[in-house]
């Protein structure tokens, strides 16, 4: 009987609460970022063990300048890059995370964003393509999502 009662009562408590959270509208992108119209893409790297520091390194060396010079004419808002502190499972796992905020949806998707930088920060345009295809070589997966902020 005293388990009933018990029941009962966190039935009282909850269906209460339920339906107030029910009547909230539903969370959307929120912030300053999607006020301003930003545009923000994780892209995840998962490399072949043991050769994440050097796909990072080559990252860091053909990549993020452009996408630096691409900050600097104001078309990229935000760069952050990021590993994982533990292992996780295969499944899972990835080594190199770099979230990138753009301007607007518009310079997310142009292909051409980053050519005008390419000529002035590497003036050996086959070596950078070599660097990129060692780069790519190590890559086991990659995938790009679109990320939103949350109100909370």
């Amino acid at each position: 009987m005293r388990t009933t009662s018990l029941a009962h009562l966190a039935l009282l408590l909850v269906f209460p609460l339920s339906g107030l959270v029910a009547q909230q509208p539903p969370a959307g992108p929120a912030g300053p970022a999607a006020a301003a119209g930003y545009f923000t893409i994780e892209s995840y790297y998962k490399v072949k063990w043991g050769y994440a520091d050097e796909f990072i390194r080559l990252w860091k060396t053909n990549h993020y300048p452009l996408l630096k010079k691409a900050q600097e004419h104001g078309d990229v808002i935000g760069i952050k890059a990021e590993k994982p502190r533990f292992h996780s499972g295969e499944e899972t796992r990835w080594d190199f995370r770099v979230t990138v905020t753009f301007k607007n949806v518009e310079k997310a998707f142009d292909e051409e964003l980053l050519t005008p930088y390419k000529k002035p920060l590497f003036p050996d345009p086959d070596a950078l393509e070599r660097s990129e295809q060692h780069r790519f070589e190590l890559l086991l997966a990659h995938w790009d999502i679109e990320t939103a902020e949350l109100s909370l």
